[in-house]
């Protein structure tokens, strides 16, 4: 199964988990596109009745192309599922997210559900994080002083994400990104760190956010279930 067939497998597996009148977080990425998509479709012939609540202009976009009604992340009081991707997840369900940009309303949205869904394929499961590009987004005002500082934290490279011109968010803020040289030994004590720094707006370490991830891989789709996680 090549990495298109094994994200879309994954993708729409992960719609076995949502319910009649659930309010779903709606991740952003390849992978979760396809259980967007899939969503629509449950909802247009199998009557599925839901609300999502999208994590980036791009998922908005998508998620009304196919027929799934939006609400505001204020609108409910808190979202019973969210389902999105990952670059990388480790044994103890951490992440590395943000490779497309979106780490901060993610988080956001995540922090506001009951449980958290990781939808990816094998090539995503490290057992140490760092090896993907740790993402980082900050404010453009003085973003150079900003990145100073994370060089003196981070033991590889950092560089502002963007070739021409900077990567601009929907928010706003660049992102940069920082080489770990594959190990992030402790992500909830970095998370921490990265945060402390004035002008980061938030960094793209999840940690105690997600309970299960449903992988796709040569041998088909599994779900890897966090031992005492909020998804039974």
């Amino acid at each position: 199964m090549d990495s298109n067939l094994m994200k879309r497998a994954a993708g729409i597996a992960a719609c076995n988990w949502v319910k009649d009148g659930m309010a779903v977080g709606l991740g952003t990425g390849s992978t979760v596109s396809h259980t967007v998509v899939e969503l629509g479709r449950l909802i247009s012939d199998e009557g599925l009745s839901i609300v999502g609540v999208p994590t980036s202009i791009a998922t908005r976009d998508l998620a009304l192309s196919v027929g799934v009604p939006l609400v505001g992340l204020s609108d409910v009081e808190i979202l019973d599922l969210v389902i999105d991707g990952t670059d990388e997840f480790d044994p103890s369900f951490s992440l590395i997210k943000g490779g497309g940009g979106a780490l901060t309303r993610e988080k956001i949205v995540a922090q506001r559900s009951r449980a958290m869904l990781v939808v990816a394929d094998e090539t995503k499961q490290v057992q140490v994080l760092g090896t993907f590009p740790l993402p980082v987004e900050v404010l453009p005002f003085a973003w150079e002083v900003t990145m100073s500082r994370l060089s003196e934290i981070c033991p590889g490279k950092v560089k502002l994400r963007g070739a021409s011109q900077p990567f601009v968010t929907d928010n706003g803020g660049y992102i940069i990104d920082c080489d770990y040289q594959g190990v992030i030994s402790n992500p909830k004590l970095l998370e921490s760190e990265i945060l402390c720094v004035s002008g980061v707006v938030e960094v793209g370490l999840f940690c105690g956010i997600c309970d299960a991830v449903v992988m796709a891989g040569g041998k088909g789709v599994e779900t890897l279930l966090k031992e005492n996680g909020r998804i039974v």
